[in-house]
């Protein structure tokens, strides 16, 4: 069950990333970063952070909205929230 959980909260993770970046679900990995997908600019982070709270029902700080540099670190500060991605 818990598997179950962790693979449809990545599956939903991947999909907002593809969506909101406008790439390919197969090429996000955790290092996944502005420095890496062109795409993934200021604007784009700005959306990435309300679809993420939109999506999880969470709050993020400012401090949190900060540290969302990477894919992995998306995980970390969900995983915070209580969303294992």
């Amino acid at each position: 069950m818990i598997i179950l959980k962790l693979l449809k909260n990545m599956k939903k993770l991947n999909s907002i990333l593809s969506n909101v970046l406008g790439i390919p679900e197969s090429e996000i990995n955790d290092d996944s970063s502005p420095d890496n997908i062109g795409s993934w600019d200021s604007f784009n982070g700005l959306m990435l952070v309300s679809e993420l709270e939109s999506a999880y029902s969470i709050k993020l700080s400012l401090d949190e909205v900060l540290v969302l540099g990477s894919v992995g670190e998306i995980k970390k500060v969900l995983a915070k929230h209580g969303v294992d991605a």
